[in-house]
Formats: structure tokens, C-alpha cells, sequence
């Protein structure tokens, strides 16, 4: 890989991260390859990836095997097996951790999809992930549910550093910042180190334009069509325009709230926008559009092997490509309100879609380990 984009990519001020892990990548070398020569400084999962990962059971097989003659359950067994991965992942970015002061570095685990909308439990989940991998640099993953912000706040509250997943809305974003003020303000409370505790909000990106080109291409009027591809972008920089508005711009020109002032004097950190779901599913579209549209300061971008080499390969980083283009996103979005296409409805039907997909994801992953494994007493 040619790594000059890269290069000016982090300069920039937005962290790489890579959204995939598994056993290969790992015991290959190929994650520590991509870190100590690409630029990447962090990993993200989610059940999709650990199913595409475990699921042919192939680089686990002896442990499937072990774990099938011990009598440990098959949901056990895939927690054991994805907590293994993200703290050797874990370990091998320690470094990367250290020298960032823990900015960087980070491995995201999810909380089991099927609690999306059960608090307490997810809360319950998210502390014994915490426990069981037992690495200062893992995030949490909990989706942005209605009843995940009230997890959100609690876990945050007990000190455990939390990666919000599944965002679509601005509002819902919004909400989310509120969730994670109210957790420093009840870790604050308590005593609790504010320095160490980290998290990032996952604005998810492609998925926006695929439903709402979809609905676009239905009405196939000239306006329609000259809309293709704008959405996403325009509801990603709006979502950063929100974030500026918390937590201060990095020029200066926003100041940061007087909430959020108080708790950066007691050391808290931001908790920066990551964008998600930044592989261009639509070929029609430059494969590095949601990575070359979306720089700004303190951003993170985790996006799959194949979008890295190419932003590596053919894309030009040109500088900030997010402050200063909020009046035409706010008006792409609302050209496509005007054509009768609701913003709400496609949000909250992402939400929907986008846990009921993982909780499938999971779902097939137990199905697959459950195969793989072989009958006690063979």
C-alpha cells in the first residue's frame, strides 16, 4: 500500500481503525502488519464479523472441540471464543494505547445483540465482558436503543469506557452525548478517575444512502435522482456539527458547553464520532466517498481491509471536508423531506433493521458453533 493518504488521513486528525478482527488476522501477523505500516490504531467488531470469523469453525476447531467434551454451552462457548480474539487484539495495540496516552488503541466488543432492549441486562453483559477480557483498552459496544442510553449512562457511570453503536438519527446522537455527560457526571460523583474512562459514538453512513436511494430511485423525477448519494454525508456532517456544539470545535470558533467545561477540568475526554459502515455499497459511487467526504478534527473512521488499500491506492486527502458544509447538508436533507421521503421513518426503520441484522448475525454464529462442535463422549 502506497500510505501517503493514510499518512495525511491521521494528520488530519482522524483515527483509522480497522473494522474487522479474527483468529487468522491475528496469529498471521497481519493486524500487527496493519498497525506498525498502515496507520491503524484501533479495531472494531461486531456479530456480523465474529460470524463470518467463527462461523466455519476452521482456525478454531481444536477449542470448539475441547470446550464441546467439557460440557461448556454453546452461547459460553462463543463468548469464550470472541473475548480470546478482542483481548489478544487487545494486546498487540497496548502499545499503540500507551504511547496515545489511551486515545488510540482501542478493540470494540458488542454486548449480546439480543439485549438491545433490555437495560439491565445489557448493563449485567457489559460488565462481565469488562471483567472477562480484563484490558484497559476495550470499548463496550452498546446500541443506541432507547433502552441502551440508559445503559450507556450506568456502565460509563461504573467506569468502564463504552463504543455506541448503531447510530442513525441526529437526534438519537444527541441523546446519546446526553447519556454519556450524565455517566462522567455519576463516575465523577463517585470518586472515579475520569481520565481513564474513553468512548466513541458509531454514526453508521453507507446504510443511510442505501435505504434513501432506494427510495429516491422509486420516484425517478430529475430532483430525485440529482439526490443520490448526499444523505449520508449530509447527516454525518450534521451529526459533527452536533458534536462541535458539546464538546467545542477544534478551531475554537464553537465553544464547548458549560456542562461539558466543567467535566474536562475534572479530565474527561471527548467522545468522538466515529463513522461506521464506511465500505461504498453502491459502484456507482467513489469507494472512498465516506472516507474522504468525512475529515475533521477528532474523528475516527473504522472501515473494512478493502476500503483501507484503496483510500491507501487512489484517494486524495485534501483537508477538513466537513466544517463549513453544514447549511448544504442541512438543505440535502431537507431537499429529500420535501420529496415526501421521511427522515424519521428511515432512521428509526434503520435502528430496527440494523439490530434485528445483528441479532440474526448471532443468532447464525450459535447455530454455526453448535454444528461445528462434536457430540460429547465421541
Amino acid at each position: 500500500m502506497n500510505d501517503d493518504s493514510l499518512k495525511r488521513l491521521t494528520a488530519e486528525g482522524v483515527a483509522i481503525w480497522l473494522d474487522d478482527l479474527s483468529r487468522k488476522r491475528l496469529t498471521s501477523g497481519n493486524l500487527a502488519e496493519l498497525i506498525d505500516r498502515h496507520h491503524v490504531v484501533g479495531v472494531t467488531t461486531n456479530p456480523t464479523i465474529f460470524q463470518q470469523a467463527i462461523g466455519d469453525g476452521g482456525d478454531y476447531a481444536d477449542q470448539l472441540h475441547d470446550m464441546a467434551l467439557r460440557g461448556v454451552t454453546v452461547a459460553e462457548a462463543v463468548r469464550l471464543l470472541t473475548a480470546a480474539d478482542v483481548r489478544d487484539a487487545a494486546d498487540v495495540l497496548r502499545p499503540v494505547f500507551d504511547t496515545t496516552g489511551g486515545r488510540d488503541g482501542w478493540v470494540s466488543i458488542e454486548v449480546d445483540p439480543r439485549l438491545a432492549h433490555a437495560a439491565d441486562a445489557t448493563i449485567a453483559d457489559a460488565r462481565h465482558l469488562a471483567w472477562l477480557i480484563d484490558r484497559p483498552n476495550v470499548l463496550i459496544k452498546i446500541p443506541a436503543t432507547r433502552a441502551g442510553l440508559r445503559a450507556i449512562t450506568a456502565v460509563i457511570g461504573l467506569g468502564i469506557s463504552v463504543n455506541v453503536t448503531l447510530i442513525f438519527s441526529l437526534d438519537r446522537y444527541r441523546e446519546v452525548m446526553e447519556a454519556y455527560l450524565t455517566g462522567l457526571e455519576k463516575a465523577r460523583d463517585k470518586g472515579l478517575d475520569l481520565d481513564r474512562i474513553h468512548s466513541v459514538a458509531s454514526f453508521f453512513v453507507s446504510r443511510v444512502d442505501t435505504e434513501i436511494d432506494k427510495r429516491l430511485d422509486a420516484l425517478g423525477t430529475p430532483e430525485a435522482r440529482a439526490l443520490r448519494g448526499r444523505a449520508a454525508l449530509a447527516n454525518a456532517r450534521l451529526a459533527y456539527q452536533a458534536y462541535e456544539e458539546v464538546f467545542g470545535s477544534a478551531d475554537g470558533a464553537t465553544p464547548p458547553s458549560h456542562r461539558w467545561s466543567a467535566l474536562t477540568s475534572a479530565g474527561a475526554h471527548r467522545q468522538r464520532p466515529l463513522w461506521a459502515s464506511t465500505g461504498v455499497k453502491d459502484k456507482a459511487y467513489r469507494d472512498t466517498m465516506y472516507v474522504t467526504e468525512l475529515v475533521a478534527p477528532n474523528t475516527v473512521n473504522t472501515m473494512p481491509e478493502a476500503t483501507l488499500r484503496a483510500v491507501a491506492d487512489h484517494s486524495a486527502i485534501t483537508g477538513n471536508s466537513i466544517t463549513g458544509t453544514y447549511e448544504q447538508a442541512r438543505a440535502d436533507l431537507d431537499a429529500v423531506e420535501n420529496l415526501g421521503i421521511s427522515y424519521t421513518a428511515v432512521v428509526q426503520g434503520l435502528e430496527t433493521e440494523g439490530i434485528h441484522k445483528f441479532q440474526q448475525s448471532w443468532d447464525t454464529l450459535l447455530s454455526a458453533v453448535r454444528s461445528a462442535r462434536p457430540r460429547r463422549g465421541r
